[in-house]
């Protein structure tokens, strides 16, 4: 049985992926995805944080035993 010649894919495999790499690169440099959006500029408020005011219970995890 003749064995495989393998000798010529480097360079069939070789120029195809550059080919390739280089066609992907060509129609994503030409394609718009999203347009730019202009930043919004927006007053941020002050929120009113309520665990600032209140004391609020820690818990432990149910796998220790209850500290008191």
């Amino acid at each position: 049985m003749p064995q495989l010649n393998t000798t010529t894919w480097l360079t069939v495999i070789t120029p195809t992926l550059l080919a390739l790499f280089l066609i992907t690169q060509l129609k994503l440099l030409n394609s718009h995805l999203h347009p730019p959006t202009p930043p919004k500029f927006t007053k941020t408020k002050p929120h009113a944080k309520p665990w600032e005011l209140k004391w609020t219970k820690i818990y432990s995890p149910h796998s220790l035993p209850p500290q008191y």
